[in-house]
Parts: C-alpha cells; structure tokens; sequence
C-alpha cells in the first residue's frame, strides 16, 4: 500500500480519505471573536460606525471593518446564522471543505463547527494551536513548549468533548505572532513544530504585517524540526508585496497562501502604512507564482472574520473564489489543471498525514 492510500484527513466528523476532501478553503473562519483588534472611529463617522451595518452605514464599515463593535463580534447569533447561510452558498457552488483557523485565544466555537459539518455536507477541520499573546487568558498565558505540545497532541490525537461527542482537530493553527516573536508566541511556534515533526500534521501561520516577519517565523519553525512541506505561511497578500522577496522566501520551502479574496479597500486599517492589494493583483501575483513552478506550493482562501464579508451583510461570501475569481484565472491562461492543484490537490498534500 503507497503512503498516499495509508494517508487520512482528520475532520471533525471523523477521518476520511484524501480524494473526498474536493475543493476547499484553508484559512477561514465561521465564529470567532475578534475584538481584540477593534480600532475607535474616526470621530467624523463615529456615529455611523456605531449604528447596526445597513446598507446606510455599509460604506463606513468596509472602510474601517475594525470600527465597528458590531462588525468584530463574529460570534453572536446573528453572526452564526449568516456564516451557516454562506456555508450553504459555498456548498451549492461546489465546495467541500473548510479548514476553520480559529485557534485558542480567538474563542473557537467547535459546538458551531460540527453543527455546520453535520448540516450542510461540507468538510470541515478543525485547528488547534495559540493566536498571539494578546488575546490569552490566563489559564494559557504561562504553558510551558512542553504543556502546549501536550495540549496540540491530546487535541489532535484524542480529541475534545463537545455535547458528549469526541471532536478531533485536523492541524495546528493557526499559530500566530506578533513582530519580534514574543516569547509566549515562540513557545507556540517551538511547540506546533515539535508536534508536526512528531504526528505529520499540517501546521498553518500567522505572521505579523511586516516583511521580516515570515522569514523569522520559518527560522525559528525549521530549527524545532517543523518540516517545511506541512506548513502554511498565510496572508502573504498582505505582508510581502515585493515579488523578488517573497520568490526568496518561497525558497524556504513551505506553502504560500493568499488568503484575502474578497478585501478590495485599499486602505489596512490593521497596517495604515501600506495599500492591501486587490482580487486583480493578487491573481496576476498567483500567476506570476504559477509561471516560477510554484503551482505546487499555493493556497487560496478569504480568511472571513467580520461580519461585513458575509453576504447577508452585503459581503462576498465563502463562495467568491470559486464563482468570481476561478473564472478569471482561467480567462487568463491559468489551466483546469492548474486551477485543481491549487484548489484541491494541494489542501489534500498539506492536511493529509500517515496513519
């Protein structure tokens, strides 16, 4: 039997083969709490950035998504139901899977999760792994490398009650740091490549919205024996916009995943100090990505976290790169083939591991 009939994918509704994943999103996230990063409004629209996003205040919110309290509380029923309705959206148009990154200090909602899984016939995986020092608490604030890699382990190996029912995650993710790496997300990085060198999961990163930031997070992953072919460097479309530096860091051997779909405001409001590319030029750098033999080393994805990017309030949904940005790659010559190792075969490679 060859590695890859012996390899599964760990969902949380159980193991399945690679070939039953089909098309999926690798970073996104359907509940989380996210006001941690809420910003004050400017004091011009404060008002209007106060008030419930409608189709009035709508304008103000995907300028500064991070001014509105309504808009960062991704979790509150409102928010579930809309993110189930898109879920649904995402299955009707073809896909498959979800891989959810929402890890410890985001409050993952894995009642939610395995609802959704059960629901609407989509795969989902489940993360496990720390968010940045910032939204701990403290019952995970001073975890040793060695109590976080036991955590990971019994997530991932044994799993996690949830309404009686034994939920394991899937991968290690995401992990997230701030930059210079503060010595609780080390832990984390330290602890997630322990833990991937040992069970062969797949691990998925956060980096910090500066350039450097990638580099010293692969350094630090690569020498705690992390392997290079299982981890995800994500949200590239928003931290290394030089092309030159980011084929240097591709070298470094792992995934690269731009995984902003659907953000089309140029201003980063989380990082003022740059412009956040938009679907068009994230698609020519994919290609450029493509036409350097990378094809087997991208990832695709939204990262959904506020409420705004959901279709219920006037957002594009956890379907939009399957039935808007699919289509234009292919009008550009990207091939079918192309398209599915991206979309299909290379989530499958990076979430499968021996059993």
């Amino acid at each position: 039997m060859s590695t890859r009939e012996m390899s599964r994918i760990q969902t949380v509704l159980g193991s399945i083969a690679p070939n039953l994943l089909g098309r999926t999103l690798t970073h996104e996230h359907v509940a989380l709490d996210f006001e941690h990063f809420y910003k004050p409004p400017p004091a011009d629209f404060e008002n209007e950035l106060q008030q419930k996003i409608s189709i009035a205040t709508l304008g103000y919110v995907r300028l500064y998504p991070y001014s509105s309290r309504e808009n960062v509380r991704f979790y509150d029923e409102e928010a579930l139901k809309a993110s189930r309705k898109d879920v649904l959206l995402y299955k009707k148009h073809g896909g498959g899977a979800i891989v959810e990154n929402s890890s410890y200090g985001l409050k993952r909602n894995l009642e939610f999760i395995v609802d959704l899984a059960n629901t609407t016939d989509v795969h989902f995986i489940a993360g496990t792994g720390h968010y940045i020092h910032a939204t701990q608490d403290t019952t995970h604030t001073n975890l040793t490398v060695e109590q976080m890699a036991d955590l990971y382990t019994r997530d991932i190996l044994t799993g996690i009650d949830v309404n009686g029912r034994t939920v394991k995650c899937g991968f290690i993710g995401e992990v997230a740091s701030v930059y210079p790496v503060q010595e609780f997300e080390r832990h984390a990085l330290l602890a997630a490549a322990e833990i991937q060198e040992v069970l062969g999961c797949g691990v998925s990163l956060h980096p910090h919205r500066v350039s450097k930031a990638p580099f010293e997070i692969m350094r630090l992953y690569l020498e705690a024996g992390g392997h290079a072919n299982k981890c995800v460097m994500s949200h590239l479309d928003r931290t290394i916009f030089d092309m030159d530096e980011l084929l240097e860091f591709a070298k470094l051997g792992c995934y690269l995943q731009y995984d902003l779909f659907g953000t089309e405001c140029s201003y980063y409001q989380l990082n003022s100090s740059v412009d956040m590319i938009s679907d068009g030029q994230r698609i020519e750098n994919l290609i450029k990505l493509i036409n350097e033999g990378l094809v087997d080393r991208l990832l695709m994805s939204h990262d959904i976290h506020t409420k705004h990017r959901l279709t219920s309030y006037g957002g594009h949904g956890y379907h939009h790169i399957h039935m808007n940005i699919l289509p234009r790659m292919l009008q550009r010559g990207v091939t079918l083939e192309q398209v599915e190792q991206i979309t299909v075969t290379n989530p499958a490679n990076w979430l499968c591991f021996n059993a």
